[in-house]
């Protein structure tokens, strides 16, 4: 079985041993080796387990989810929140934990059928929650949304938004309404969060993104003309930047940076880089 994080089917609860993540309101629990911590010893521990969910291997071993009805605590750990690992952990880490909250995302919106109000049950080897009652089926919710990076030659659009750390400026994104192509979720987008327009769409890649539940459609797209008019409320500021004098920028494993030093790589004849997997 390949090194790092590996998702499959839902694992049988009936197997006995591996490893498990701890997941409740507070978010991961971590103690000085990490997050993963044996399965059969935690769930020996008395913590409120409201379920389990059996997620896939890391690194040949098997790893369960489980989770918290309430919050609670154990001695020498500590709760770190998705945010803070992803800053934090390495790659193949990061991708198992963002799994694994949208796992836990899905299975607390998906307690209660949504159209009879029945508990639900889990259908065995699916991650699907089934009404016993009039059937409908709760499966995984994935929000499509495009990230853009605009561009004018050597300069390229970056933007703030309220919620950003303190001088990070990045790319901008938006999710896809009913009924819209990404492409037009991209024309769309730019134009309502800074007033201008663009063309020559170019699609370059996508990541699962886990706040909470979003898959990111990357693309490159050119300015064709307009003043930067910011969204109140939505962007802080944008403006743009010469290639060879940018602002703080996101975190490497992101998409938003990847988008930046693809366009930079290209201007400047360097090595493109990779978006992570």
């Amino acid at each position: 079985m390949p090194a790092g994080w590996q998702t499959t089917p839902p694992l049988d609860n009936s197997q006995a041993g591996g490893w498990a993540l701890v997941h409740g309101a507070q978010g991961f629990l971590a103690d000085s080796n990490g997050v993963l911590f044996p399965r059969e010893w935690l769930k020996r521990q008395d913590l409120p387990l409201r379920g389990e969910q059996g997620l896939g291997y890391f690194n040949g071993e098997a790893v369960w989810l489980l989770q918290l009805e309430q919050p609670a605590e154990l001695p020498g750990c500590s709760w770190q929140s998705m945010r803070q690992f992803m800053l934090q952990a390495d790659y193949p880490t990061f991708r198992m934990l963002a799994f694994a909250e949208q796992v836990a995302t899905w299975q607390s919106q998906h307690r209660f059928c949504g159209r009879c109000g029945t508990p639900t049950q889990q259908v065995p080897g699916e991650r699907c929650m089934r009404c016993p009652s009039c059937g409908l089926d709760g499966y995984a919710r994935i929000s499509p949304s495009m990230i853009v990076l605009v561009t004018r030659g050597d300069e390229i659009l970056l933007a703030r938004s309220p919620r950003f750390v303190p001088g990070v400026y990045s790319t901008l994104a938006g999710f896809v309404e009913p009924g819209e192509s990404a492409e037009e979720c991209v024309l769309r987008e730019v134009h309502e969060e800074v007033g201008i327009e663009v063309g020559n769409l170019q699609y370059l890649g996508s990541q699962g993104w886990p706040f909470p539940h979003s898959l990111m459609l990357g693309f490159h797209a050119e300015y064709v003309g307009g003043e930067i008019v910011p969204q109140a409320d939505e962007i802080e500021d944008a403006r743009w930047f010469h290639i060879e004098q940018l602002p703080p920028l996101p975190m490497t494993r992101s998409i938003a940076r990847y988008l930046i030093d693809l366009y930079v790589a290209r201007r400047l004849g360097q090595p493109e880089p990779q978006l992570a997997r």
